[in-house]
């Protein structure tokens, strides 16, 4: 299919501009940076550690993308010049995310007193004693710990062991805002919260659904596992509103044959449903499988509960109704369901325009349904791949940063630290910010991250920041979460070393339940601190007469083994430095149909459909989608234009020709989008091949759209569905 398209993903753009990115950054510093023994610090897909800088677990030689050169391109950067923190906080909101993301490495401690409005650089001793007694001042109630993907799962042990000796479990990370959706979803059908595949998988199955997700830019490698399977004959079904030129043609770079060819073909098919109808999509395809007496009836009946329930809802579900919802025809979805019923093994993968709905939990529990329904789960080179973004962000839940731990993770806590713990549920993220908002927080420790541009109704979450009086942040790069929230309140920002930087080895996880060892070792900066140490410090500081030794681990070996006693899974992690063996956890890859729920058996989910789009005063409603660019990490932004979308500025909106048409919105003019929580203004206007009643802007610029309501079982944010309209 779609021969006529011209090659946009990959190929030799991709190519230059990774060459020019590494000649910015030194081709000496770049070769050392990339090719170091550390686990990539880009998107959770994995790479890196004891095989080498540019090797998967596969072995496979060159794995890199313009990913890893992006995040090493920005940690290499000299220090921040002291005079830029002569100026105000107002001139530097002035700046855009990737202005502030190349002022350079944050090199020295920082601070800012309540009522200024300048940073201005501290020493270690003071910075370390004065967060120390602001801690003090408030109940641990009144605080909260939250951490990105982006530290150790050493790092991140500490962090949470510290927040819940100190007295809360106010403990949470940036999954709120991607991923919980699949862990809740996954627990309720399978028993387990993360891929059941290893990367080793991908080479035998035939068939790859890739489902809400972009990986073209923000999973470049995954490309080479779609084209690996379209190579042996298999198949790539992409269900996305946006067509992507990138899923469906890609020049792979380390292809000689692509590149000369001008790309292959990524997509065997492209279905593009309305945006939130994906729920219907799933029962659709199943129906039709159905219909064609393609189910799996032998595991069904001997490794699943709940079908009749799961199938009555399908034949209640009419083709009218599904057409209406979803945008799609019947041909169309059984299509795709012809293929899937013909397929040997099939691999379901997702990203967050699964999760990122107020129903998010009952969009993958339809994905797992639909993959229960022909016994695709529980055997080699099948299964279930949320594409997780941060390269360690399963592995920081995986060690405990999270509200609530399992009950035997906390009575082993308590065990081998001689300490009691509280058991009560901690804050969630967004719930974290509301108590902040409603005045109820006083204190925030913030590991990396850019939690105010991650966060929904941008007005909302500055003022959330702002009413908490002491905000400590840990970090390697300035954001503008550093610099909006602050205004009335007092900030303490520390500089960390990269990964590569560590002083001791590191541990960090894949999406494919992968362990790497990293070596650290890199010097770059003279005061910077790696995050384990800074919070072993700060532990001694504020709590003397603790009963733990925090000290001791400052050398890291002393958190793996305490990990390893604690954490079901990690075992192997004890002897990870000694033995240089990389592993996968224990009874997460499931390649026989062993699941983890009580009765041992997956569970077939009944989900009913969301409700529908509300009519919005008369004007034509659209359901905007929050995107990423091409040149783009989570909220870091390393261009300003997106080279896969017709070179669009971050300022703009996507949107479908005939919409345009029909409201008199002409190619390039500058309009207005609003919503119930806020407007951008002068944004671009571009058509793009997208559903009609369909926008789509970038993230987080268009975060000011998206309100405070959330999924109420993974407490997500619905960034990938907000009612607006044209003003």
């Amino acid at each position: 299919m779609a021969a006529e398209h011209k090659t946009i993903g990959g190929g030799a753009k991709k190519v230059l501009y990774t060459l020019a990115t590494v000649g910015r950054m030194g081709v000496g510093k770049a070769a050392k940076a990339l090719t170091a023994k550390n686990a990539c610090k880009a998107c959770a897909y994995g790479m890196g550690g004891q095989m080498g800088g540019m090797t998967n677990e596969l072995g496979e030689f060159p794995s890199v993308c313009n990913k890893s050169v992006q995040a090493q391109s920005t940690d290499i950067q000299p220090a921040i010049p002291h005079e830029i923190f002569t100026h105000p906080l107002t001139e530097l909101k002035a700046l855009t995310g990737r202005e502030m993301e190349y002022l350079g490495r944050l090199g020295d401690p920082i601070y800012k007193a309540k009522g200024e409005d300048h940073y201005r650089v501290v020493d270690w001793d003071w910075a370390l004693d004065h967060a120390a007694s602001r801690l003090s001042a408030t109940t641990p109630d009144r605080s909260f710990f939250y951490s990105s993907g982006r530290s150790s799962n050493e790092a991140g042990f500490i962090f949470q062991l510290l927040a819940r000796v100190w007295g809360t479990n106010n403990v949470n990370n940036c999954s709120y805002f991607c991923h919980q959706a699949t862990s809740e979803g996954l627990a309720t059908t399978i028993g387990k919260g993360t891929a059941t595949v290893e990367l080793a998988d991908l080479k035998g199955t035939d068939l790859i659904f890739v489902i809400g997700a972009n990986p073209s830019s923000n999973h470049p490698r995954f490309i080479h596992m779609l084209k690996h399977c379209r190579d042996r004959g298999g198949d790539v079904i992409v269900i996305n509103p946006a067509k992507e030129p990138g899923l469906v043609k890609f020049a792979v770079p380390k292809s000689p044959s692509s590149m000369l060819k001008g790309g292959d073909e990524i997509a065997s098919d492209y279905l593009q449903p309305r945006i939130g109808s994906d729920i219907t999509v799933f029962k659709a395809i199943a129906k039709a499988v159905l219909a064609m007496g393609a189910e799996d009836a032998a595991f069904v009946a001997g490794s699943t509960h709940g079908y009749e329930d799961y199938k009555a809802g399908l034949d209640a579900l009419g083709w009218d109704e599904i057409e209406t919802v979803t945008g799609l025809s019947q041909s169309e979805i059984t299509r795709v369901a012809k293929r899937y019923a013909g397929a040997k093994n099939a691999v379901f993968a997702w990203g967050m325009g699964m999760t990122h709905h107020v129903h998010g939990v009952e969009n993958v529990e339809s994905i797992a349904n639909l993959a229960l329904l022909r016994g695709m789960i529980g055997r080699q080179y099948a299964g279930l791949l949320p594409l997780r973004g941060h390269s360690n962000v399963q592995g920081i839940g995986t060690i405990g940063v999270k509200p609530l731990v399992a009950e035997d993770v906390f009575a082993k806590m308590e065990e081998a630290f001689s300490i009691t713990l509280s058991r009560q549920k901690g804050f969630d993220t967004m719930a974290s910010l509301d108590a902040a908002h409603c005045g109820d927080i006083d204190a925030a420790v913030i590991m990396g991250g850019n939690l105010y541009g991650a966060s929904p109704d941008t007005a909302w979450a500055r003022t959330a920041l702002d009413r908490i009086g002491f905000k400590l942040f840990l970090t390697t790069t300035l954001n503008l979460g550093h610099v909006n929230g602050h205004d009335e309140s007092e900030s303490l920002i520390l500089p960390v070393t990269a990964r590569d930087e560590e002083w001791e080895p590191t541990t960090q996880e894949s999406m494919f339940n992968f362990v790497r060892l990293s070596d650290g070792g890199i010097d770059r900066l003279a005061n910077v601190r790696p995050e384990s140490v800074i919070l072993c410090d700060l532990a001694a500081r504020l709590m003397p007469d603790c009963a733990i030794d925090f000290s001791a681990f400052k050398k890291h070996k002393a958190v793996r083994e305490a990990i390893a006693k604690i954490v079901p899974g990690l075992e192997d992690l004890k002897d990870i430095d000694v033995a240089k063996r990389e592993f996968h956890i224990r009874n997460r890859v499931m390649h026989t149909p062993q699941f983890g729920t009580a009765d041992g058996k997956a569970h077939f989910v009944s989900v009913a459909e969301p409700r529908r789009t509300p009519t919005l005063n008369g004007r034509k409603p659209l359901t905007l989608a929050t995107i990423r660019s091409e040149g783009q990490f989570n909220t870091i932004v390393y261009e300003d234009k997106d080279s896969y979308r017709k070179s669009a500025p971050r300022w703009s909106v996507l949107l479908n020709g005939r919409d345009m048409d029909e409201m008199g919105v002409a190619e390039g003019d500058l309009i207005d989008i609003a919503s119930a929580n806020g407007r951008m203004k002068q944004l671009t206007a571009l058509s793009f091949d997208i559903p009609p009643g369909s926008a789509l802007a970038y993230y987080p610029e268009a975060n000011v759209l998206v309100g405070t309501e959330i999924d109420p079982r993974s407490k997500t944010p619905a960034f990938k569905s907000v009612p607006v309209w044209i003003e």
